[in-house]
């Protein structure tokens, strides 16, 4: 195949593995007042941000899943009247990607590509991707002061393989968000390192 055919293939393919990202995104957020050593148990916070129809989702009952086993696995105790509330919502938007990328040389001869001089325009081509990007937050708060404590926040592609197991998608991003919760219960110095 000539080398002028070959190098848009070689550019969508970049394209995709530019996209391939090794799991969502995470940020997070912290109040640094907050006294983490204060803090032993939690509750749901209510409503819910993913129970907008007056009744518990399926949606819902996978995050209380998701994040209940993140926050027992810290030492956290589910109580009636909690030290901390959690909260968590999910987003999902269509997105559009653009990349505009240098259009190849004209051809290749022995070891080098040639084509029209300098300044003489090799032009560009333009690839369009349109793609589902989810959102998942969580929140977690001081239930005494009413405030927001911690958040962190995972974006990400949504594949078929996560519309096809949606619990298990959910409980992939709400541990990737704890992977950068620090503390356990009790315990004021974070855990772990920040990453």
């Amino acid at each position: 195949m000539p080398a002028r055919r070959l190098l848009p293939f070689f550019f969508l393919l970049l394209l995709g593995l530019g996209a391939c990202a090794s799991g969502p995104r995470v940020r997070v957020d912290q109040d640094p007042t907050a006294d983490f050593a204060r803090y032993r148990t939690f509750g749901w916070a209510s409503p819910l941000g993913t129970d907008r129809f007056g009744y518990t989702s399926l949606t819902t009952e996978r995050f209380k899943a998701a994040v209940e086993r993140e926050m027992t696995a810290r030492g956290y105790v589910m109580a009636p009247n909690p030290d901390l509330l959690v909260n968590f919502s999910g987003r999902i938007q269509e997105r559009t990607r653009v990349q505009t990328v240098p259009s190849p040389p004209v051809g290749y001869y022995g070891y080098r590509f040639y084509g029209a001089w300098p300044g003489y325009g090799f032009g560009s081509t333009t690839y369009v991707e349109q793609y589902t990007e989810g959102t998942v937050n969580v929140d977690i708060v001081d239930r005494t002061r009413n405030a927001l404590v911690w958040e962190g926040v995972a974006v990400g592609r949504v594949t078929r393989q996560d519309r096809e197991d949606p619990a298990g998608s959910i409980a992939e991003a709400v541990a990737a968000i704890f992977a950068r919760f620090p503390y356990r219960a009790g315990a004021g110095a974070p855990a772990t390192p920040r990453r």
